[in-house]
């Protein structure tokens, strides 16, 4: 096998999911993941393709103008359409104070700080907003240090209907607020598609505990800024590592490889292999998730999503190793959620680093090394074997209740709930007044 650095190397491109190069980045993990079973001398062990659809946009125009000046803009993918002019209405937090003024938002474009909150999207929806701006970097942030790239426009915020969207850097938003811009002309045309993702898997059967699982994901596909070389680049290499080393080493129980397409468009990767492998997640029994790692800088990471004991278990484990790590609690953005969303622990590792950005033109090469990234490895590998070859995992399946309801929020089904709790205490009232009055 390779040098890991000479795979994280490899794998430095733009690999959008649904691409063709995501599709050449699980070409070349696939011939990893070959060449690492002949060389253990596994015939039994060889990856597949799995294969499924994911939501997009193909854009043929996308363009915003104002007072004589044309601003450079990404779209929010499966938006909508628009081609005309509007009124521009700046919305500072876009709270529900800062909507009640507004009124009917009908052919006006209402330019944000920021969009992460489907409430500030339904307030657009519901007064109508013809389109929105949302600001990106820094005012002193060139076009292209902003980092702006197409983003799809997610399902929870589909539900309140379609709103043609645009990001345009913070020093073009800041011009217009400060000259007083009043109108904004918009062209966005898009069509919807639904192009093709894979994972890439393999499993090595355990030895005697075969039936009891671990699944190990990694995802390979990166945003269409920068190269995506620690995001995540370097936990696709590491996992590929811990595969050679486990093939060659069998643990007592089945491990289950998987490296996740599409994950930066929503995690679509691991949320279709849960679906398409529902008959086996009651026998898997932990996650281990490798989301960004081997920075020469900064600090080892793992994040718990569990119960209470798996926390104790992990920093115990840490002290007895002597793995110098910073521990986060609860929901971790990356692949390991669908898995914990079927009550089933996890375990992120990685490592972070506050002198580079993910998710911008900065995620390159340079901050990474082939020492930090063994480090990460080697632990990696001997914790999952301690894990794997234990007589009883050190954990139980299942999530506190508090992690259920971080999982609800983070999967958006937090407003459906209670609007059914809320129904069913009506349901009960109605019921009861029933009762009373016969």
């Amino acid at each position: 096998m390779k040098e890991l650095m000479e795979i994280v190397k490899e794998l430095s491109f733009v690999r959008i999911g649904g691409s063709a190069e995501e599709k050449k980045a699980a070409e070349l993990i696939m011939g990893e993941v070959n060449r690492a079973a002949q060389e253990a001398g596994r015939e039994d062990i060889w990856g597949k393709y799995e294969t499924f659809r994911i939501p997009d946009a193909k854009v043929s125009k996308c363009s915003v103008h104002a007072a004589g000046r044309e601003i450079p803009c990404a779209p929010f993918l499966q938006s909508g359409n628009i081609d005309r002019e509007c009124e521009l209405v700046y919305l500072d937090e876009a709270s529900e104070i800062d909507f009640a003024g507004v009124g009917d938002l009908e052919g006006k474009v209402v330019l944000l700080n920021k969009l992460a909150d489907e409430n500030v999207y339904k307030r657009l929806a519901e007064h109508k907003a013809a389109a929105f701006m949302v600001m990106q970097g820094k005012y002193y942030f060139s076009a292209e240090e902003a980092s702006m790239y197409p983003r799809r426009l997610r399902e929870h915020f589909m539900r309140n209907g379609a709103i043609p969207g645009f990001a345009i850097p913070a020093a073009d938003a800041l011009w217009l607020v400060r000259e007083e811009v009043e109108k904004v002309h918009l062209t966005l045309e898009q069509e919807n598609t639904e192009p093709e993702s894979q994972n890439i898997t393999a499993v090595i059967e355990g030895t005697d505990l075969k039936e009891e699982s671990i699944v190990l994901t990694a995802h390979y596909d990166s945003v269409p800024v920068g190269t995506g070389s620690w995001d995540n680049a370097t936990g696709t290499a590491a996992l590929l590592a811990i595969f050679r080393h486990f093939a060659a080493h069998p643990a007592r129980r089945t491990l289950r490889f998987v490296w996740c397409g599409s994950e930066e468009l929503g995690l679509l990767g691991s949320k279709a292999y849960v679906e398409q492998h529902r008959e086996l997640l009651e026998k898997i029994v932990f996650c281990f998730n490798f989301d960004m790692c081997g920075t020469v800088l900064g600090a080892n990471k793992i994040i718990v999503t569990g119960e209470k004991e798996l926390q104790t278990f992990a920093e115990q484990y840490c002290k007895i190793t002597g793995y110098s790590a910073e521990f986060g609690v609860g929901v971790h953005s990356s692949d390991s959620a669908p898995f914990c969303d079927n009550e089933i622990p996890a375990l992120g590792l990685s490592r972070e680093t506050v002198t580079a950005s993910i998710h911008t033109i900065h995620d390159l090469m340079p901050t990474l090394s082939e020492k930090a990234i063994c480090r990460n490895v080697e632990f990696a590998v001997r914790m999952i074997g301690d894990v794997a070859n234990a007589a009883v995992v050190p954990v139980k399946k299942g999530m506190p209740e508090e992690t259920k309801k971080e999982l609800d929020k983070y999967f958006h089904r937090d407003k459906d709930k209670e609007q059914d709790k809320n129904k069913e205490q009506d349901k009960n009232k109605e019921q009861d007044k029933d009762k009373s009055g016969k």
